[in-house]
């Protein structure tokens, strides 16, 4: 049977066969490991490598690895936040004492919650962080890691937050395409500025981090705003109606994490996968309990428990720190269901688990059935 044709100018720009994107999603390699990236690359997208959390060593091997079983175009993300708490230590460690003597309550939360559910003291071993500058003229962790990209055969580097105009001279000596993540207009014209090849907007719908702002109203004010640069759409969008709907507010294609986490080749929890199969729409809420920023996911006794100790969560990289070592001490326990499992709204419309192609091919499918039918809805004369 041939294979269906749906082509956007992204197609032609990353030289793929189909204008869909897998998000890259989380940290530590979990939700986007070499294996579903390279799927969806395969299956004629671009699969991009969720590169926060990772050790820059780490993130090597891991591009080696989808190498291994892709030659085609790939993409990896890192968060490059442009807004920290004002004098946050560069390292972990730092981090910890400095939670020790400016935030004893939220210490003490945390620490009662891994007593009250049995957990080890485990703590984050890497001192990655979110960091403006490393100490004593050496280059953070975020710096090695743009560096380990550059390296390697690495076509598409995302911005999933924050600023990368000192990424985008490096990425044009590569001849890289550069992607920035945005949740509203003001950001959008931002990352123009900074000079990044291709906006993806994503709508207050997607899983993650997250903004205000749903993808109906953003999707137009977005195209309109930073035009002729392309934007790609995300946030909500699980079949092929979604992706024809991005299309129709002016979207060049579609980013798209939620329905991707189910795929086999997806190695989060089964827990995780389980509670977006089984979970509805409103399960799925926005918090800043784990890294505090705005970040959709499912809502758990952890975030129940914050909410009812009404205790602010900290800025990043603070509460980030702290719930890092918590989720690390709850998976030290075999205890999935407490870590943090970020989904977006979508959720609700995710009945089953399959391998990423069977998903990507359903996508495109879908696409192009709705399109072909909205032919059949409108009439001249």
């Amino acid at each position: 049977m041939a294979r269906p044709i749906l082509k956007t100018a992204l197609c032609e720009r990353l030289g793929i066969e189909y204008p869909i994107l897998l998000a890259g999603m989380g940290s530590s390699g979990f939700a986007t490991p070499p294996a579903l990236v390279a799927a969806v690359s395969e299956a004629g997208g671009m699969g991009v490598l969720g590169g926060a959390g990772i050790p820059a060593e780490k993130l090597r091997q891991d591009i080696r690895a989808v190498r291994k079983l892709t030659r085609k175009p790939i993409g990896v993300d890192l968060l490059l936040p442009a807004r920290l708490a004002e004098d946050a230590p560069p390292t972990r460690s730092a981090v910890r004492e400095e939670l020790k003597r400016k935030f004893p309550r939220h210490v003490a939360f945390v620490a009662e919650l891994k007593r009250k559910y049995g957990l080890p003291d485990v703590v984050v071993e890497n001192e990655l962080v979110v960091a403006a500058h490393a100490e004593g003229g050496n280059k953070t962790p975020h710096e090695e890691q743009v560096d380990v990209i550059m390296a390697e055969d690495v076509q598409v580097f995302a911005a999933g937050l924050g600023d990368p105009s000192w990424v985008v001279p490096k990425a044009r000596r590569r001849g890289m395409q550069v992607i920035g993540l945005v949740g509203n207009v003001r950001h959008a014209q931002r990352q123009v500025a900074a000079g990044v090849d291709i906006v993806v907007a994503q709508g207050y719908e997607g899983g993650g981090h997250t903004g205000k702002i749903a993808n109906f109203p953003l999707l137009p004010q977005v195209v309109d705003a930073v035009s002729p640069v392309p934007v790609v759409a995300a946030g909500g969008i699980g079949d092929g109606r979604g992706v024809a709907a991005a299309l129709s507010l002016g979207a060049v294609g579609a980013w798209i994490g939620t329905a991707f986490l189910v795929a086999d080749e997806c190695a989060i929890p089964e827990i995780s996968k389980e509670r977006i199969v089984n979970g509805r729409s409103e399960d799925f809420d926005i918090c800043r309990v784990f890294s505090g920023k705005t970040m959709r996911g499912y809502r758990s006794e952890i975030v129940r428990a914050w909410e009812e100790a009404d205790i602010e969560p900290l800025p990043m990289p603070y509460q980030k720190i702290l719930m890092d070592d918590f989720c690390e001490s709850a998976a030290a326990a075999g205890r999935w269901d407490l870590r943090s499992n970020p989904a977006g709204q979508i959720a609700g419309m995710l009945k089953r688990r399959q391998p990423a192609k069977e998903i990507f091919e359903q996508l495109v499918a879908s696409t192009v059935a709705t399109l072909e039918r909205l032919k059949t809805t409108v009439t001249s004369g």
